[in-house]
């Protein structure tokens, strides 16, 4: 874990793709720790309150839940619901945590796109989820655009191409595709 955390704190942006029970919770909160500047951590309605408490308990990191920016009292790592983003300035904000961010998984939905587009501009973000399937092709994509690296479109045109029987990669890009992900996501399922 700790060595997990440096390597995404080197990057800035990138993914942690881990099976549940791993402490994908506690890296979140490390990792929104050390970077400077206020974090903002998304999390789903049932998560955020625990974040708070295992944060504090088991890492001494101090995690404010909040409903509203105003909530937040200027804290400086502050976690809601995806359901409040609304209620948040996000560019006040240097960096963002998404707690299980297979939420970006839906190519049309309106929340992946709303996330997307009110984070484009935070230097640090963090994507945490259990691991995707390595076919699923539109969570990849959905997890690259949002942490900025490549489009979706980007993402299609460079690996893969699209026939009769649905998208396919590249021959020539499967061992550049593996190594480009590599660069920005860490997938495991054991310790």
């Amino acid at each position: 874990q700790k060595a997990l955390i440096e390597w995404t704190c080197q990057k800035g942006r990138a993914a942690i793709f881990a099976d549940c029970g791993l402490g994908k919770g506690l890296m979140q909160s490390a990792w929104a720790a050390a970077i400077p500047g206020r974090v903002l951590m998304l999390a789903p309605l049932c998560v955020a309150e625990q974040t708070v408490i295992e944060a504090k308990t088991k890492l001494g990191i101090d995690v404010r839940y909040a409903t509203h920016e105003a909530n937040g009292d200027g804290a400086r790592l502050v976690i809601t619901n995806y359901e409040r983003l609304e209620n948040f300035d996000v560019s006040a904000y240097a960096g963002v945590v998404l707690d299980e961010s297979s939420i970006l998984k839906a190519f049309d939905g309106k929340r992946r796109t709303q996330l997307i587009a009110a984070c484009q501009t935070v230097p640090y973000r963090l994507c945490c989820t259990a691991t995707p399937s390595p076919n699923d092709i539109a969570e990849l994509a959905n997890h690259s655009e949002f942490l900025g690296l490549m489009t979706r479109a980007e993402f299609l045109a460079t690996w893969f191409v699209h026939d009769d029987e649905g998208w396919r990669m590249k021959k020539h890009a499967v061992q550049p595709f593996y190594r480009w992900l590599a660069s920005w996501a860490i997938a495991f399922r054991k310790p």
